[in-house]
């Protein structure tokens, strides 16, 4: 296995897979260069001289401008590397042929639940969700109680749990603030994994259950209960009861289905150098493969795009899409631009140590994740899918709030890259992926599938593991979030608190 990679012929900085030391010599072809100094994992080496003022190549793009002269085997990072990200830009919508994805080989397969309206499900849970903070507690007693009195009663498997979502907001809250906690609470109601929603409120709130409602088509209601802690006698009791009603309505049996009928979501956080060379293109490649079976993959985090727009923008079926794509991302710029920050303001510490230098680095290697797909829809924070294909989700970078949003859309399963490690989950069965072999050796506990490893085997046998895991775990099989108990939900705060 070489020691660094150069991801494409025009880049004039390669990426280290091991670290290189003051005097190694690496190789690339009939190139050889020595390395200047002591270089970790993950960052970058110069292959080419690069001149102060010059842009600085990676992905066979530019990553952002040289701030000195760069010699040859020179560590390449934050020290002599800066953005050029800068505001809002202008965008040409160009039609072109947009390349097909290769399809499905095998015609993969998983046992979901099928659900009346066509939607199929991963998990067939009951969810109970506050309206406010001031219930979180109430709400998290009602799923631990009724969770425990259904692993006594049942041993069938048909509801495969009872799992309460808390968040501190639904109170003193105003305009798309408000809505739009409300709008996330109401599209998870209507989740495909939820085979029935216990609603609890506190009766004084912002965030009102009638209005709540009101957001949730009336064919999904009859699986819906509502519980108001101020009217109720004993709160935990009746809470526990409605949740029995919905027990008893919700069994279901999987049966076998398509890729076509999977939304997957993509996700990446804690990233490091390895991840634009390893699990981001290799989630990619399940992207390509769920879309080309006619199903659906979803791409947020959106201040992840900076940079790497164009690529995606090239790839919008229609004008229509293009434009939401600008509109979405161009807003984004000036949602950091109002509150006096700059558009560039990431990576996080944790991807700078891991060898990420700027936002264009980043985004160039985060949107990999949906390989070459082209995008049909364009959702804003808290819609829901309604097409097959790539769909691209307003949503920020931090990874509960994004996670959410993508459960919130409709996402059964969701693919979240990393290369620190974290041990969150989320409301659907969320698939760790290792960017590198060292994390997912001392983080078993942490880390479902090891994309180190086509660093020596090559994508295709990776991407067929990888493909297996996924059927596997939207079968029924638990991830490694699930078997300790991380499932958090994530709100986005915008507006003003009262």
């Amino acid at each position: 296995m070489p020691k660094a990679l150069l991801i494409h012929p025009d880049d004039t900085v390669a990426t280290l897979v091991e670290p290189a030391f003051s005097g190694d010599t690496l190789t690339f072809g009939t190139q050889k260069v020595t390395a200047l100094a002591d270089t970790p994992s993950g960052h970058k080496i110069a292959i080419l001289p690069i001149a102060k003022g010059a842009p600085v190549t990676k992905f066979g793009f530019p990553i952002g401008t040289a701030t000195a002269d760069i010699a040859v085997g020179a560590h390449v990072h934050s020290h002599n590397l800066a953005t050029a990200l800068d505001g809002t830009l202008d965008y040409r919508f160009t039609p072109g042929a947009v390349a097909s994805p290769p399809a499905d080989p095998d015609h993969a397969t998983f046992q979901g639940y099928v659900r009346a309206d066509g939607r199929v499900a991963t998990r067939n849970e009951i969810w109970v969700l506050p309206t406010v903070g001031c219930v979180a507690r109430t709400a998290t007693r009602i799923a631990a109680l009724a969770d425990a009195a259904l692993s006594h009663a049942s041993g069938d498997g048909a509801i495969d749990g009872v799992h309460a979502f808390t968040h501190p907001f639904g109170c003193s809250q105003l305009g798309d603030d408000l809505d739009g906690t409300r709008s996330i609470l109401a599209a998870l109601a209507c989740h495909p994994n939820a085979g029935g929603v216990l609603i609890v409120g506190l009766g004084c709130e912002s965030n009102q259950i009638a209005a709540l409602l009101e957001e949730i088509p009336a064919a999904r209601r009859p699986m819906i209960r509502t519980l108001v802690t101020q009217l109720a006698g004993d709160e935990i009791d009746e809470g526990v009861a409605k949740v029995a009603e919905l027990v008893a309505l919700a069994r279901a049996e999987r049966s076998t289905v398509g890729l076509d009928r999977l939304v997957l979501g993509v996700k990446c956080g804690g990233s490091d150098g390895l991840s634009g060379l390893t699990a981001n293109p290799l989630v990619g490649r399940i992207s390509e493969r769920v879309v080309a079976a006619g199903g659906s993959v979803v791409l947020t985090e959106i201040p992840e795009m900076f940079g790497a727009e164009r690529l995606l923008m090239d790839r919008a079926v229609d004008e229509r899409v293009f434009d939401g794509i600008v509109t979405m991302v161009n807003d984004f710029k000036r949602y950091f631009l109002d509150h006096n920050e700059p558009v560039s303001e990431n990576p996080s510490p944790g991807n700078v140590a891991g060898g990420i230098t700027t936002l264009e680095e980043k985004s160039l290697g985060a949107v990999q994740k949906a390989g070459r797909a082209a995008v049909s829809q364009v959702l804003g924070y808290g819609g829901r899918v309604s097409a097959t294909g790539l769909t691209l989700l307003e949503a920020p970078g931090n990874d509960a709030v994004s996670c959410t949003a993508l459960a919130a859309a409709g996402t059964t399963a969701i693919l979240f890259t990393t290369g620190r490690g974290t041990p969150l989950g989320f409301p659907v069965p969320t698939l760790k992926i290792a960017s590198n072999s060292d994390l997912a050796t001392r983080k078993p506990g942490w880390i479902d599938f090891d994309a180190g490893a086509v660093l020596e085997h090559g994508f295709a046998p990776v991407a067929e593991a990888l493909a297996t895991t996924l059927c596997a775990i939207a079968s029924g099989a638990a991830t490694a979030a699930e078997r300790n108990g991380e499932r958090e939900i994530a709100i986005w705060k915008r507006g003003v608190t009262l």
